[in-house]
């Protein structure tokens, strides 16, 4: 017998790889972004993001309590990756997170590993 249990839940004809991730771009894309979001301080920035609209970045380095320089290098990544989108009012940048997809897989990450969610 040279059955895979990997396809016992699968529609006919398709492996369960396939119904995670479509192709090999969504694997590349997929795989990029959590790789940046993985960060310990970047994770951070996101969960902060995750609950306002937007934030500035010096709202952000006082939140998080390290430099401006170090906020915005992670930031300049999470950008780069397609997770945030910014807005320059004025001398001040504000982020937020600029897809609806990341947003529901920080609060999975949020019923999945926090400690103090209420149900």
């Amino acid at each position: 017998m040279s059955s895979s249990k990997s396809n016992d839940h699968a529609p006919c004809g398709t492996t369960a790889a396939e119904m995670l991730l479509a192709s090999e771009a969504d694997i590349h894309h997929a795989s990029r972004s959590l790789k940046a979001m993985a960060h310990p301080l970047r994770l951070k920035i996101l969960c902060l993001l995750g609950g306002a609209k937007e934030t500035s970045v010096q709202d952000l380095v006082d939140l998080v309590g390290t430099s401006q320089s170090n906020i915005s290098q992670h930031l300049s990544i999470l950008r780069d990756k397609g997770i945030l989108e910014s807005r320059k009012d004025a001398n001040k940048v504000y982020y937020r997170i600029g897809d609806e997809r990341i947003l529901r897989l920080m609060e999975s990450m949020r019923l999945a590993f926090c400690t103090s969610v209420e149900h």
